[in-house]
């Protein structure tokens, strides 16, 4: 099968470990396999000896359950001890080896597949998913194995005592071969049907976490309530037809498997009153059938477990084969030395290719140091034009050049090195506000998070929290006010010092007083940097060498503030309105 072929691929470094475990708890399994010998040896050899005296059957029974002492009590404690331990070990290194790489590999995914999966959905693939598929390591690689093994050393234990009797207990095992087969078909699709359900109930219920204060704002508690209730109805419909199947596939194996103990009793009794065994020999085969069954229900609920684990398999890989929308070329090279000349070259974009044109015809180019301000009507294109700088997204058509190279020729972690962005709404991790900006520069000095801070104006609001800058901002910055917020992305990109700087819509969601304390701080990150600012709020882009005006997702104006005011055209309309406005 392809999905576990690809899974031992992460199994394979630990092949040694899980070999020593497989090893120690066959040792495990089969010290209880001396219980049944030991019951026939009591009552066969000291029992029922005549040749004994009551001495000598007391001085045997002593040594012989002396030493069985030393087993189940030195022996199997650390046997039992060190298999449990490796097993958990093994099986943890593996789901850390996996997720690493999907968390590795969510990273390269674009934003068009985040724009179409709920984040709840990835990250149930990646802690339940995952977690699941630990079963077949622990069940499959090791346990499953451990059964066979102890069902083969029982059969042969059996064999040695009485032939005819040990083929009375193996009759029905053919049965139970098929209704095993039979019933674990049609597990492993309904088993899936479960967990998308599930992750669907978890996608659901992390959007809704994240935004409650627009629930209880709009005060729709009672529509979200019946909205999740529709997705847990599902999962329990998908639960319940998943636990039918199981329960019926339970109790069609279970009653083979009690059936036979009952076969072993009635013609080992028969064989006693024949004479051809001794009382001593049933009851030792009475005490192996039920070692030899109950691998065997193990057998069936780990037939269930692979099951789920195989089904979570498919959906982690199915997760680790999305394709990268933006990825490097073969002959990728690093982006080294960057001026921040920037050229747009007859550019076209469309998100989906079904989806109608974006950006039509982009030509533009911007001179190194160059401050540029794309304005324009909502849905224009200003910040699709933007998102292409950074390849969030690649060209439909055309090309975009950095220095004169095609920016799709440079690897793409090492072209975002050189491009700094401030969003409107920029996301803040649930960490210390020191660790928020260090994402600009992981390795910075604390004299450089400090001095990158001071020239966002961010520094005086720090020291005032309550453990200046190890004060914890709470979830995506909820802690703080949106003028904070923005100060702290600007000190990110201060510490990053990066040639190009984007600025999409930075102040347009903050008051008066958070703008002007920010477009101060902005004024002075574009200072020698190629800028291009996208905004809403024309007079604090009238500083800017060039303003562009996009509408319809086409430039159809380009010019200084002053030449456009001249020419009295689109420019001059949206300034006119805004000065109204104001």
């Amino acid at each position: 099968m392809n999905i576990i072929k690809r899974y031992m691929h992460f199994v394979k470094p630990y092949r040694l470990q899980i070999f020593l475990t497989i090893l120690i708890g066959i040792v495990k399994f089969a010290i209880p396999l001396l219980i049944p010998l030991l019951i026939k040896y009591v009552i066969d050899d000291i029992v029922g000896n005549d040749a004994l005296t009551q001495p000598e059957k007391m001085t045997q029974l002593l040594t012989i359950m002396g030493m069985m002492l030393i087993i189940f009590i030195i022996v199997r404690p650390p046997v039992e001890y060190y298999r449990q331990y490796f097993a958990q070990w093994v099986a943890s290194k593996i789901l850390f080896d996996i997720r690493d790489k999907l968390f590795t590999h969510i990273q390269k995914l674009s934003f068009k597949f985040y724009a179409n999966n709920r984040s709840g959905e990835v990250i149930s693939r990646i802690i339940n998913d995952v977690e699941q598929t630990k079963n077949f390591v622990v069940t499959g690689l090791m346990n499953l194995w451990l059964d066979m093994a102890t069902i083969i050393i029982a059969v042969a234990i059996m064999f040695t005592m009485d032939v005819k009797l040990t083929i009375v207990s193996l009759i029905l095992m053919p049965f139970y071969a098929l209704s095993v087969k039979y019933f674990f078909g049609n597990l492993r699709r309904l088993t899936r049907d479960r967990s998308q359900a599930l992750a669907e109930v978890q996608g659901y219920l992390h959007e809704r976490v994240q935004g409650m204060a627009v629930i209880k704002s709009f005060a729709t508690e009672d529509y979200e309530q019946r909205n999740f209730t529709k997705h847990n109805s599902n999962f329990l419909s998908k639960a319940i037809d998943h636990t039918k199947w199981n329960a019926k596939a339970f109790a069609v194996v279970n009653t083979i498997t009690d059936i036979a103990p009952l076969l072993v009793i009635a013609f080992a009794g028969y064989q006693v009153i024949q004479g051809q065994i001794t009382l001593g020999v049933m009851m030792a085969f009475v005490a192996y059938i039920d070692r030899l069954y109950n691998p065997l229900r193990r057998l069936v609920n780990s037939s269930t477990t692979l099951t789920q684990a195989i089904a979570s398999m498919d959906r982690v890989f199915e997760l680790v084969d999305e394709k990268y929308d933006i990825d490097d070329k073969e002959n990728a090279i690093p982006c080294r030395n960057v001026a921040g000349h920037i050229e747009f070259k007859d550019v076209h974009f469309k998100y989906n290719n079904e989806d109608g044109a974006v950006l039509r015809d982009i030509n533009l180019d911007v001179k190194q140091g160059e401050t540029i301000a794309l304005v324009g009507m909502s849905g224009g294109g200003k910040s699709s034009l933007v998102s292409l700088i950074p390849r969030f997204y690649d060209v439909s058509g055309g090309r975009i050049l950095l220095d004169g190279e095609d920016i799709r020729s440079f690897q793409v972690r090492s072209l975002r090195d050189h491009i700094g962005m401030v969003l409107q709404d920029n996301i803040l991790f649930s960490e210390s506000v020191k660790a928020n900006i260090l994402l600009g520069k992981p390795d910075a000095s604390d004299e450089e998070v400090i001095r990158a801070a001071k020239a966002a104006n961010a520094h005086g609001f720090i020291m005032d929290l309550p453990e200046g800058y190890e004060t914890k901002v709470g979830e995506r910055g909820v802690k703080l006010s949106g003028g904070q917020k923005q100060r702290i992305a600007i000190a990110r990109i201060f510490l990053k010092n990066p040639p190009i700087l984007i600025l999409d819509e930075a102040t347009s969601a903050l008051d008066l007083e958070s703008e002007h304390l920010i477009q101060e701080a902005l004024n002075d990150l574009a200072t020698d940097r190629t800028t291009f600012i996208v905004a809403h709020r024309l007079s604090t882009i009238t500083h800017a060498d060039r303003i562009v005006v996009v509408e319809y997702g086409e430039i159809v104006e380009t010019g200084s503030h002053e030449e456009l005011m001249e020419r009295q055209g689109h420019y001059y309309k949206l300034f006119q309105v805004q000065q109204l406005e104001s």
